[in-house]
C-alpha cells in the first residue's frame, strides 16, 4: 500500500458536489486531522488539476492525462465516483501502485429501479402502446410478465445483487454468473463462475448485464451468445455498452430471434443518429441515467467520507479493487457487504 500521510494532501474532486457536500468532506479532514487542499475542479479542469493529486474522487467524462499523472508520482489513491471503472483503468495505473476503489453498489437502489422500468417496459409491450398512444389508436396486444420468468444476470456485485433482492417477490427463477462466484444470494438458484456463461443462455427469459468493462468482457455478448439465448428472449444492458456487439444486437432484433432490447448504455454514447438501434420498435433505449436520482451525489459522498476514514487509518477502503485489471471488487471489499 502507497504510505498514506496525513500532510500536504491535494483532494481533487470531479463529480457534481455542492457547497454542502464539500462541508462535510472538509469535517471528515478536519476530524481525522488531515491537512488538505480541497479542489473542485469539476468536468472543465480536471485535466489541470489530476497531475498534482494525492487523492482523486470522481468520473472524468473528458480526457486526462493518466499518463503524466502516473509517472508525476504524487497521486496515491482514486476513488472512482461510477460502479464502472474503464474511465480511469487504463494501463499506466493499472500497472501502478496506486490505490483504486469504485462506487459498486452506492448507486444499486436507482439501477434497480430502471432495470425494473425497462424490463417492464418490454415485457408490457409499452412501445407499442405509446406509439399508439401518438397516433390515438386503441388497441390490445397480448403481454408477458415478469412474474415466473426466467432471469440471468450476468455480474453479481452491488448492482447484481440489489436486483436478485428486488426480483424475489416476484417468484422468478434466478440464474447468475460472476468472477467470484461465493456467497450465492438467497433466491439466486445457480451462482456460477463468469467462463460458464454458455450453460445459462438456453435457460432464461431475460438476460441482464451488471459486469464491468474490460479487457474480459468487451464483446461478450456477440451474434454466438445471442443465438444461444432462447428465441423471443430479452436484453437489458445496465452495465457499458460495450458488453455487446451492437451490429449483432440489431441483426438479432430484427430477425425476431430477440424479443426486444432494454438499453440504458450503448457502444458509442451519445448513440449516433444513424444506429440502427433508433429504428427498432422493440427497443427501450434511455441516455445512461440508471443511476441518477436525488440522493446520488448524497450517497456518493458518503461513500468517499467513509473511505478517507478507512485511508488514513490504513484500512482497505470499500470497494478496493484487490485486483484493478478486473475493475471491480472482491465481495470481501464491497460497501453493500458493510
Amino acid at each position: 500500500m502507497p504510505n498514506r500521510s496525513k500532510s500536504s494532501e491535494k483532494i481533487v474532486l470531479c463529480y457534481p458536489v455542492e457547497p454542502q457536500h464539500l462541508r462535510q468532506i472538509e469535517k471528515t479532514l478536519d476530524e481525522l486531522g488531515v491537512e488538505a487542499e480541497l479542489v473542485n475542479a469539476g468536468q472543465e479542469r480536471i485535466a489541470e488539476e489530476l497531475p498534482t493529486a494525492t487523492i482523486y474522487c470522481g468520473h472524468a467524462k473528458t480526457p486526462v492525462p493518466w499518463a503524466e499523472t502516473v509517472k508525476g508520482g504524487r497521486l496515491r489513491w482514486i476513488q472512482s465516483s461510477a460502479a464502472g471503472m474503464d474511465h480511469c483503468l487504463v494501463p499506466e495505473v493499472i500497472e501502478s501502485d496506486i490505490l483504486v476503489s469504485s462506487a459498486s453498489g452506492v448507486l444499486a437502489n436507482q439501477v434497480a429501479d430502471h432495470t425494473l422500468a425497462l424490463l417492464l417496459g418490454l415485457l408490457r409491450s409499452l412501445p407499442v402502446f405509446f406509439r399508439a398512444q401518438q397516433q390515438k389508436e386503441f388497441i390490445r396486444r397480448p403481454t408477458r410478465d415478469l412474474y415466473g420468468a426466467r432471469i440471468g444476470i450476468v455480474g453479481l456485485g452491488g448492482n447484481g445483487r440489489r436486483l436478485a433482492e428486488v426480483f424475489q417477490p416476484f417468484n422468478v427463477r434466478l440464474l447468475a454468473t460472476d468472477w467470484f462466484p461465493e456467497d450465492r444470494p438467497e433466491g439466486v438458484e445457480a451462482l456460477l463462475a463468469a467462463d460458464r456463461l454458455d450453460e445459462i443462455l438456453p435457460e432464461v427469459d431475460v438476460l441482464i448485464l451488471a459486469a464491468p468493462l474490460n479487457d474480459l468482457t468487451r464483446g461478450m455478448i456477440d451474434a454466438r451468445r445471442l443465438a444461444l439465448l432462447p428465441e423471443g428472449a430479452l436484453l437489458v444492458n445496465m452495465a457499458r455498452g460495450p458488453l455487446v456487439v451492437e451490429s449483432d444486437l440489431v441483426d438479432a432484433l430484427e430477425s425476431g430471434h430477440l424479443g426486444g432490447a432494454g438499453l440504458d448504455v450503448t457502444e458509442l454514447e451519445p448513440l449516433p443518429v444513424e444506429s440502427r438501434l433508433w429504428e427498432q420498435p422493440n427497443a427501450i433505449i434511455t441516455p445512461h441515467v440508471g443511476g441518477q436520482s436525488a440522493s446520488r451525489i448524497d450517497d456518493m459522498t458518503n461513500l468517499f467520507c467513509a473511505n478517507l476514514s478507512r485511508y488514513f487509518a490504513d484500512r482497505s477502503p470499500l470497494n478496493y479493487l484487490a485486483e484493478k485489471r478486473l475493475g471491480f471488487p472482491h465481495p470481501e471489499h464491497a460497501a453493500w457487504r458493510g
